[in-house]
């Protein structure tokens, strides 16, 4: 059974990283256009406002970067500390934790970004798309991903 789950590892991380690209992108996007009920009151962020409006860009630009599988592990690292900034800056000073300062989608979207920072896009992503073209010809895969195809 547990040969089959490691099997399945790299598509269940895909499928991780797919919706959380897309639920952070769609916060975004509700931010800079207004669509999907837009930001608190409906709106939104006013352009060039610190620090809404950049980390709107950061959700939309990271989240679909991440979504599609492109530059993970940057944009991971980008939106895991983007989040960590609206966490700490927005959230924590009203009380010290997530579930009484409303700060659980901040806290949430900042661990699993560093998540994929270290376990990297899975499968089903442009980069390994791209990575297999020139990296698998170089000899550049990681030791990690060695030894799982030596041990399967």
């Amino acid at each position: 059974m547990f040969i089959r789950l490691n099997r399945a590892q790299p598509y269940a991380l895909g499928l991780f990283r797919i919706v959380i690209g897309f639920l952070f992108a769609c916060h975004g996007a509700a931010s800079l256009f207004g669509v999907l009920g837009g930001t608190m009151n409906g709106g939104t962020v006013p352009a060039g406002t610190w620090p809404g409006w950049y980390a709107a860009v950061i959700q939309l630009v990271g989240g679909t970067l991440v979504a599609l599988g492109l530059g993970t592990r940057v944009a991971a690292l980008v939106s895991s500390g983007s989040m960590a900034y609206a966490y700490f800056n927005v959230h924590q000073p009203e009380s010290l934790f997530p579930l009484q300062n409303g700060g659980e989608a901040s806290v949430v979207f900042c661990w699993s970004f560093l998540l994929l920072v270290f376990t990297g896009s899975g499968a089903v992503a442009l980069d390994r798309l791209f990575s297999s073209r020139g990296g698998a010809a170089r000899g550049s895969e990681p030791a990690h991903e060695k030894a799982q195809a030596v041990s399967a």
